[in-house]
């Protein structure tokens, strides 16, 4: 995306491809990761994350939705619509992210890459058994590499709450872990 962001986003209003293209390039991956790391399959990312740049596109000319901070307004979106998915999925059957499959490590031996994959599982296991928004905060500012002060605005929260929360996370990982080490 071109330096000026601010730019593309007026541009964008005005449905040009290239600013729509350069928003997209830049924030696919991101909001793909973050969704994935969140329900654990890729092809329900993958729809979810088109349904993110489709209410986007559905919203960009209203300023006020996203002037503040347009990359936590599309965390926002993704986040929301996460928990639509989970509604709804909760009414017919039950999901478990221990069941989806880990990612391949690349450039890796066998036994490094069933190392790697029992230690994804023991994490997945703890991070399934924190609160919701414990997970959140730990996939985005863990999964995501995103700011206390990013995750604070996409929650809806303070900085300060985001970094109790945080700390309650670690903490109660960390116990988790132990326990089954």
């Amino acid at each position: 995306m071109p330096v000026d962001e601010a730019e593309v986003l007026e541009q964008a209003k005005a449905f040009d491809p290239v600013a729509l293209s350069a928003i997209y390039d830049r924030y696919e991956g991101k909001i793909y990761s973050y969704i994935y790391h969140r329900v654990g399959d890729a092809q329900v990312a993958e729809d979810l994350t088109a349904q993110v740049f489709l209410r986007m596109l559905e919203a960009i000319q209203s300023e006020n939705t996203w002037r503040s901070s347009f990359s936590g307004w599309l965390y926002r979106i993704a986040h929301n619509l996460v928990i639509d998915h989970y509604r709804s999925r909760a009414r017919s059957t039950h999901i478990s992210l221990e069941d989806a499959p880990a990612i391949p490590a690349e450039d890796m031996d066998p036994e490094q890459t069933t190392e790697r994959r029992l230690q994804g599982e023991r994490v997945r296991r703890a991070l399934n058994r924190l609160t919701e928004e414990q997970a959140q905060v730990v996939s985005l500012r863990f999964l995501e590499g995103l700011s206390i002060a990013e995750v604070a605005q996409i929650t809806g929260k303070t900085e300060g709450a985001v970094k109790a929360l945080q700390y309650r996370a670690i903490m109660s990982l960390r116990r988790m872990l132990d326990r089954e080490s």
